[in-house]
């Protein structure tokens, strides 16, 4: 397997290479969002890539959204859509290295299926760190066979419940209804509260 590196992230992005990325926002999160009233809560997405829920959270008026991605030019290509971001929202870094502050909602889109295996304990851990005693980890995990070669890395709702256990309080895990078609019945929709340790 090829090394998950920041350089190997940072190409893929230089390359185009990026069929994950389906040119905006997906239902899911468009209809999570739009539910949402507190638009001074702090928000942060990880992993963002090219970002179009913080573009559509930030357009319709909220104020306290953070993405974070190893790519810088994942980021430049949001600041060239979303001018008006400032640049302390942009943080280019390891996940696993972010401590600077406390959310109240992160949203999950394609970055814990992009992390290797051996790394899920500590983004859950992470998660756990990150939110605030009543935050949200609110998003999407695949629901398909566990490959091993290459991103997507999969898995099933037994697995992710043992998982995120021991740290959260599972609100919601269930089959995503509104998923987009190439993924239809390959998605859970999760929403997780952090137990208090």
């Amino acid at each position: 397997m090829e090394k998950l590196t920041q350089g190997y992230w940072e190409n893929r992005y230089l390359m185009q290479d990026t069929g994950w990325d389906i040119g905006q926002i997906s239902a899911p999160f468009k209809a999570y969002f739009d539910q949402l009233r507190d638009k001074n809560i702090k928000i942060l997405i990880p992993g963002c890539g090219n970002a179009y829920e913080a573009e559509y959270l930030i357009k319709h008026g909220f104020t306290e959204v953070y993405v974070l991605d190893w790519s810088a030019s994942a980021l430049k290509n949001l600041k060239q859509r979303l001018p008006a971001i400032k640049d302390e929202q942009l943080i280019c870094g390891d996940f696993f290295q972010h401590q600077k502050q406390q959310y109240d909602l992160i949203i999950e889109q394609t970055f814990f299926c992009a992390l290797p295996v051996n790394r899920r304990n500590d983004y859950v851990e992470q998660m756990h760190r990150l939110l605030k005693k009543e935050g949200k980890l609110v998003g999407l995990l695949f629901n398909v066979p566990l490959f091993t070669a290459h991103p997507p890395f999969g898995g099933n709702e037994q697995t992710y419940r043992k998982l995120f256990d021991p740290y959260f309080d599972i609100m919601i895990m269930e089959t995503c209804y509104n998923s987009i078609e190439p993924r239809k019945g390959n998605e859970l929709f999760i929403k997780l509260q952090p137990k208090i340790m």
